[in-house]
């Protein structure tokens, strides 16, 4: 493994990346506090509220990701016009994210309220909408990509978490319409829809997404996985698949080759944002010009620092590089 230019790639060329990140974006709402007793009203807990957070997740958490990475970032998606979205475009800007591509809807802003005691999850309110988005919304979407598309592009990450963004028809055209510009794109599949990310450079899916696609589900073992990534890629037509394997790491299956890459052990293992800080960071090499083998190793390093934190987390350069020289 070319530790030393992969030392390299963060100092001198993260700065460089301009990556377009595309699809569901939602805000992340925590509340935390102490369950005192069960309520009178319902055979519930009364949990004591002691401190919130707000947190950028989907498509939002990795163009987060990308930008604490130091990537010249954008993000396009659909919002509503509410307190939720406030609170997204207020961490945009703050985090240096162009936020210009956000299409304003009649919908809520997605947004999860998760209730915590201690570090267990007691309960989880979702604000999303049912409805197809309106076909003007969606034009106006894909107009934003054109013209994002033209000015140049390093990357485009699609992520896909079934609210409505990225559908058969609109991610057909987010995929002809970036390769038409010789523009590659990773799909960071949260969904369970194979068939809308043909011809995709890269999907980047966990074992349980692989397993809903086929017949019989398989053990988290290289072989099987390979196998399985295999048959994917020639059924809808995909160039590549990153499966993330939880405590087993990740493999970049190829049609040629296949890299497997063991995860640094970790006394904490928290998957949650795991996924997304493989795409980020696979979609930075990708932009970066890495080999596709020293991008999948950067991203399953980060991955490890990931699952070492409670909720999502975005690992920074520094931390890269401290790992990289241990």
């Amino acid at each position: 493994m070319d530790k030393q230019r992969l030392r390299d790639f963060l100092v001198e060329k993260t700065g460089q990346c301009k990556i377009l990140v595309v699809g569901d974006i939602m805000l992340d709402k925590y509340y935390y506090g102490e369950v005192t007793r069960i309520s009178g009203e319902a055979p519930v807990p009364i949990t004591r509220v002691e401190s919130s957070s707000e947190k950028l997740g989907g498509g939002a958490n990795i163009a987060y990701s990308l930008a604490v990475l130091g990537c010249k970032v954008s993000i396009a998606g659909f919002v509503g016009k509410d307190s939720h979205c406030e609170s997204l475009v207020e961490k945009f800007n703050h985090y240096g994210i162009d936020a210009s591509g956000l299409i304003y809807t009649d919908r809520p802003t997605t947004t999860k309220v998760r209730i915590m005691s201690g570090n267990q999850q007691m309960f989880r309110l979702d604000f999303e909408a049912k409805q197809d988005i309106e076909l003007q919304d969606m034009a106006r979407f894909e107009q934003y990509i054109g013209e994002k598309l033209s000015e140049s592009l390093d990357c485009v990450i699609v992520s896909d978490h079934a609210n409505g963004a990225c559908t058969d028809a609109s991610c057909s055209w987010i995929i002809e319409r970036c390769h038409n510009h010789g523009v590659p794109v990773v799909v960071d599949m949260s969904a369970a829809s194979w068939g809308n990310y043909r011809n995709a450079d890269y999907v980047v899916a966990n074992l349980k997404r692989i397993n809903k696609e086929l017949l019989q589900p398989i053990e988290n073992e290289r072989a099987a996985v390979e196998k399985a990534c295999h048959y994917l890629m020639r059924k809808f037509h995909i160039k590549n698949i990153i499966a993330t394997r939880s405590q087993k790491g990740l493999a970049l299956v190829r049609e040629n080759e296949t890299v497997h890459i063991s995860t640094v052990a970790q006394e904490l293992f928290d998957v949650l944002g795991a996924t997304d800080a493989v795409t980020a960071v696979y979609g930075m090499a990708l932009a970066g010009g890495l080999p596709p083998a020293l991008g999948a190793y950067l991203a399953n390093l980060a991955a490890s620092r990931v699952v070492a934190r409670l909720g999502t987390y975005a690992v920074t350069r520094e931390e890269l590089e401290g790992m990289l020289a241990q």
